[in-house]
């Protein structure tokens, strides 16, 4: 009945996006800080990855509850989307965009790519089909472990694939600009008083995700990851 609630209505429907956006946030941010690993070398990147590895099913059980939470957040944010839209089938002559910033009218648009490029990103780094021969299946290291460590460094030596990755990575911080403080908006943790600093937080947050993970790729390119 509950379930039923939340998928029904209106107020259900945004609140399964908040949660949803919720953990999709917390997962970026832990993915973020493995992925650092880079930077300990290879010994850390391969540790780190062969203890997810280790896990077994439990790592593909986490795996597919990911996919199907983005699966759900990107199908209900696009029928809120379209909701919105039915319900004033007229459009404004004229647009008030004074409080309506550029990340909050392209959520969707922005939603839609960060999804393409996550089927890409999966593509490449976890089933290896983008660049088979550079696989971690293919590559292991001195210990005899799979060799992630020089995986992502053939990746993003490759300076198209890091281009589109930090383009990505740009798409995904204006997503997250408007996305944390919706996420709190709605989940009703914010109140008018905070509501500004929580804008600067949001923003913030953003700007430190792009940054995090735009230093893998640019440190392959220059060099300071060898």
């Amino acid at each position: 009945m509950i379930l039923k609630r939340l998928v029904t209505s209106s107020v259900g429907r945004k609140t399964i996006v908040a949660v949803t956006g919720l953990l999709l946030i917390l997962f970026i941010l832990v993915h973020m800080l493995g992925n650092w690993n880079m930077f300990l070398g290879p010994d850390a990147m391969n540790s780190y990855a062969a203890k997810l590895q280790s896990l077994g099913g439990l790592l593909w059980i986490a795996r597919i509850g990911l996919i199907v939470i983005f699966l759900l957040h990107v199908f209900f944010t696009i029928q809120l989307n379209i909701e919105n839209k039915q319900a004033r089938p007229i459009p404004y002559k004229k647009k008030d965009y004074v409080r309506a910033t550029l990340t909050s009218r392209t959520m969707a648009v922005s939603g839609l790519l960060i999804l393409a490029f996550v089927i890409y990103h999966l593509l490449h780094y976890t089933l290896g089909v983008v660049q088979p021969e550079t696989f971690k299946a293919k590559l292991t290291d001195a210990q005899g472990r799979p060799d992630v460590y020089m995986m992502v460094i053939y990746g993003f030596r490759n300076p198209i694939i890091s281009l589109s990755y930090i383009i990505a990575m740009l798409l995904l911080a204006m997503h997250l600009d408007h996305a944390v403080q919706s996420v709190f908006q709605t989940l009703g943790w914010t109140t008018k008083n905070i509501f500004p600093k929580l804008i600067r937080f949001s923003r913030a947050f953003a700007i430190f995700i792009f940054i995090g993970y735009t230093l893998i790729p640019l440190s392959i390119l220059l060099g300071i990851i060898k």
